[in-house]
């Protein structure tokens, strides 16, 4: 395109006062446009993340990797585009309050929390911030939301699983140890997913010929008294159904489940890796992994309340063969075949 210069003088004063006017005013918006553009490219958001367990926890760190790493798949940076604020509540109903109100002080875009403890000590810091949740077994009756399809509020998330999978562990343990007519369940009583979990297991237990009993999982000293007194009699089994507290404790739960020669499911896979005999439940990793597309779209914008809660479409099968032999039992191969992880 050849452009052709028309000389002030042969345009009136006036009009050469408004073209150098124009001029100066396009050139002034062409300079201005890509630094004003820069500046919001770069403008640094703000995730807070509520943890329900320690730092030092075989799963938590792990587990925040994999959300970064996620939203850093999709664009958002540590430390160039978006800052993380992280708070580890280790499942203390004291702690979770106070790094509630710390991270709700700092103002982020949005907020993940992790287990229904945490989740709630948010929600009762903060009814405006958005807050995205895994890790939590049921949402509506614990009033984060108010269905699964529509959330209604400033909280939506990934659900830990629904309660007829604790059926499944029952069930697990019968077809590993068939000898089994008793079974003790640790949860937590505190939480209400706790109850509900023991509740569908005590469901399932008649039909299976099995009496089940619960035992808390607050404390250390708690766990080994129950523990202890419920291997006094033969044919029993363990199922540590999933919270916080259970995996505070999944090391002295192991170890007692190995002393006292009872069969025991979990439903996490570190503690089979850790020496447990078998687990079934959700890939936890993943719940954080796709956690982050909700974080992303928060802060592209979209609203808790558009986006429904989702259920975990990733499960996990993991058998400790060495444990198994301990404590003599064989492992019915069609199980073993199916298994996503075996430990020899």
């Amino acid at each position: 395109m050849i452009l052709f210069r028309v000389p002030d003088a042969v345009l009136g004063t006036g009009e050469a006062m408004r073209r150098r006017e124009f001029i100066g005013l396009f050139c002034g918006t062409a300079v201005a446009w890509p630094l004003t553009a820069l500046a919001q490219t770069d403008q640094v958001r703000r995730i807070g993340v509520l943890m329900n367990v320690a730092s030092g926890n075989p799963d938590g760190q792990p587990a925040v990797m994999a959300f970064q790493q996620a939203l850093q798949q999709l664009g958002w940076n540590d430390g160039r585009n978006v800052r993380f604020d992280i708070r580890w509540g280790e499942n203390d109903v004291e702690r979770d309050r106070k790094y509630a109100a710390e991270l709700v002080a700092l103002a982020p875009d949005v907020i993940l929390g992790v287990g229904t403890q945490a989740v709630a000590a948010l929600q009762r810091a903060t009814s405006s911030l958005p807050i995205v949740f895994v890790t939590v077994s049921d949402p509506v009756g614990a009033g984060f939301v108010d269905s699964l399809s529509r959330p209604g509020r400033n909280t939506t998330g990934f659900m830990l699983f629904e309660y007829s999978l604790s059926a499944k562990w029952l069930e697990l343990l019968k077809q590993i140890a068939p000898n089994i007519t008793r079974v003790a369940v640790l949860r937590d009583a505190a939480n209400p997913a706790g109850i509900a979990q023991f509740g569908a297991i005590r469901a399932t237990a008649q039909a299976l010929g099995v009496d089940v009993s619960p035992i808390n999982v607050r404390e250390a000293g708690e766990i080994e008294r129950g523990i202890a007194a419920f291997a006094h009699s033969t044919n029993g089994g363990l199922i540590a159904t999933p919270s916080a507290d259970v995996s505070v404790h999944h090391a002295l739960i192991v170890t007692l489940a190995a002393r006292y020669k009872l069969p025991a499911v979990y439903s996490e896979l570190f503690m089979v890796t850790g020496g447990g005999l078998i687990s079934y439940g959700p890939d936890r990793i993943d719940q954080f992994r796709r956690s982050a597309s909700y974080v992303d779209r928060i802060l592209k914008g979209e609203k808790p309340v558009d986006l429904p809660v989702q259920a975990p479409n990733k499960f996990q099968l993991a058998i400790n063969l060495k444990t198994a032999k301990a404590l003599g039992l064989t492992i019915p191969q069609l199980l073993i075949a199916t298994a996503d992880e075996v430990i020899e």
